[in-house]
């Protein structure tokens, strides 16, 4: 299994970045990667970190689909490529309609749909084989019922690599389906490795060198009540929160996972306002299982279930060498 540094977002007083994706490089780490939500830009981080780096991949996990066209996407993806070296991973999601609809101002609707022709069409702009054509629901080029004065174009530059590998972040079974039928990555969220065979039926069509790339929320120190209290807090406003009442595709992916009536009360008191409630709600085996949190032993003693699992590459949110360092000795 390869190690990730997953950095997230950007925020004032993550300036200390650059030292820790250089320490991942130095330690062996394979990929560093950064996020985007409606605050930060997820490439803006990763070209700065990029010029700071030389050989760990540089990866966006994820970059939302809406914010940008294929067109848009491959031309910065090209770019960042040629600037690294050829060490771009892109990372993509469709995220909710709350930010598609409310941020971005574009139509929600047919997600799966709007996936799979984006990713045609990047691929087909990246490839630069030919003038660009595209007929699809929800992208056309050229456009249709425009002043009829576009016309077929394809990039300037020629890209480093023909193919830039694409992974996507899915929740559903028919998401995660689809995604390893056209990506060359899955990004999952809320991963037990005790729980895999939610996903058997999809990963039983995997194919070879297809990824699974896993974000798992680091926290080594002696008081693992405080941690499970800081992932708890955070599953609180996922389950509660990220999404409407009647459709919240990380309570239904709690469902899955078997914590179905728990997750419904985490909703119910967030909705209704006690926050405290819903968080102390959380099921500590949840918090437990989709994270790493403790003292060292027990972190290498729960990372086997991760290592014997489909992930390929454990993204870990530390910032501290020392942990970076616990990992690259426990793995490599």
């Amino acid at each position: 299994m390869k190690l990730g540094l997953q950095l997230g977002y950007w925020t004032r007083g993550a300036e200390n970045s650059i030292e820790i994706a250089q320490e991942a490089e130095r330690l062996g780490f394979d990929s560093v990667w950064t996020a985007e939500a409606y605050g930060s830009d997820c490439f803006s981080p990763l070209c700065w970190i990029g010029a700071h780096t030389s050989r760990i991949r540089l990866g966006t996990a994820v970059m939302q689909l809406s914010a940008r066209t294929p067109a848009c996407a491959a031309m910065t993806a090209m770019t960042i490529d040629h600037l690294s070296g050829g060490r771009l991973l892109l990372g993509i999601g469709v995220s909710g309609p709350q930010v598609v609809e409310g941020w971005y101002g574009q139509p929600f609707p047919r997600p799966l749909e709007r996936t799979r022709e984006w990713v045609a069409l990047f691929r087909q702009m990246i490839a630069r084989e030919e003038p660009v054509r595209f007929a699809g629901r929800h992208y056309q080029l050229p456009l249709d019922g425009g002043t009829g004065l576009g016309k077929p174009l394809k990039l300037i530059n020629a890209p480093l690599r023909s193919h830039i590998p694409v992974y996507i972040g899915a929740e559903g079974p028919k998401n995660v389906a689809q995604t390893l039928e056209i990506a060359d990555g899955w990004l999952p969220i809320f991963f037990s490795p005790y729980r895999t065979e939610i996903y058997r039926d999809a990963l039983a069509t995997r194919r070879p060198g297809f990824e699974i790339a896993c974000t798992v929320t680091t926290i080594v120190g002696p008081d693992v009540r405080a941690g499970l209290d800081f992932v708890k807090t955070s599953l609180g406003f996922y389950l509660g929160g990220m999404g409407a009442k009647d459709k919240n595709f990380h309570l239904d992916l709690a469902r899955r996972l078997g914590w179905g009536p728990e997750a419904e009360k985490v909703q119910e008191l967030f909705l209704a306002g006690r926050r405290a409630e819903a968080f102390a709600a959380v099921p500590d085996e949840m918090a437990d299982e989709i994270s790493l949190i403790g003292p060292p032993e027990r972190v290498r003693e729960r990372l086997r279930a991760w290592t014997a699992s489909p992930v390929t590459t454990l993204m870990i949110t530390a910032r501290d060498p020392a942990i970076l360092k616990l990992f690259a000795d426990a793995v490599h």
